[in-house]
């Protein structure tokens, strides 16, 4: 089975395991933008805007020919596909890559975070992890880090990046149904670094070390988020994070908060997650 990689360098991989790239970029733009609607017509105006952006060339529609020409001449001189087998097809009015699923890393990757949010829903915790834990490892680098990317191609990067924050949020939400609070430390000081305006990441940072019986760091670990906050946006922490705070400092009592999780869909969706007891 021929693989298509677009999480991280854009590589195909035949069965045999030889990795191939087109050596001309907008070939690559070409097929890549193609792959991530795959199964779907492109029509060739988005494929120009892709390539050319406002201001695309006269001979655009006869070099978007030539670049799709050159992309499956690759196929089939490099027999990366059955003889038989379409791949590059043209549907007017445009263009369809003809793929199963499992061929495109991006769509296992959708796959596996559906599947991890459907087992969060139904509480199946410990399905949820794994699951979330075989898309996060598909994860090569930032995606099509090596094809230059236009407007639609951009986009479609955007949407990944969000996706693996919602996958990141299943698992640390699942894992703290598992009471797994002390292990995920070390994971959550990472992604408050990595996305230092995520609220989210830092409510449950916070839960984790009091949870852990470590307040004084759970209390840093909010004035770090206030300070960042207040820099960057001149901002004040979210109520539910400023009651968080007093909880911890045991001026109110323990109650049952949310976190923002991802719109309609992550682990917020759930329902209420209860804050743990601190000492």
């Amino acid at each position: 089975m021929v693989r298509f990689n677009l999480i991280g360098p854009f590589e195909i991989v035949a069965e045999d395991g030889r990795s191939y790239l087109p050596s001309t970029p907008k070939v690559c733009q070409t097929l890549a933008l193609l792959l991530t609607r795959a199964n779907e017509i492109v029509t060739a105006d988005a494929l120009v805007h892709e390539l050319w952006g406002e201001s695309p060339p006269r001979s655009a529609m006869t070099t978007l020919q030539t670049y799709v020409y050159h992309a499956r001449r690759m196929f089939v001189a490099e027999q990366l596909l059955p003889d038989d087998r379409p791949l590059l097809v043209t549907r007017a009015p445009g263009y369809a890559v003809q793929v199963e699923d499992d061929e495109v890393d991006i769509k296992v990757f959708e796959r596996l975070v559906a599947e991890a949010h459907a087992d969060l829903g139904a509480d199946r915790c410990e399905s949820a992890v794994h699951k979330v834990g075989r898309a996060l490892e598909l994860w090569r680098g930032p995606a099509l880090s090596n094809v230059p990317a236009g407007d639609l191609l951009t986009g479609h990067i955007v949407h990944l990046e969000e996706l693996r924050i919602r996958a990141l949020e299943i698992r640390i939400e699942a894992e703290g149904r598992l009471n797994r609070h002390r292990e995920s430390i070390p994971q959550l000081r990472k992604l408050v670094n990595d996305y230092p305006l995520n609220e989210w990441f830092h409510s449950r940072l916070i839960m984790a070390l009091g949870s852990a019986g470590r307040r004084a760091e759970a209390l840093q670990a909010y004035q770090n988020l206030r300070r960042i906050l207040a820099e960057e946006l001149g901002l004040e922490p979210s109520p539910d994070l400023q009651r968080l705070q007093l909880e911890l400092l045991g001026s109110r009592p323990q109650r049952t908060t949310q976190g923002p999780g991802p719109a309609g869909s992550g682990p917020a969706a759930q329902g209420p997650a209860r804050l743990p007891v601190f000492s």
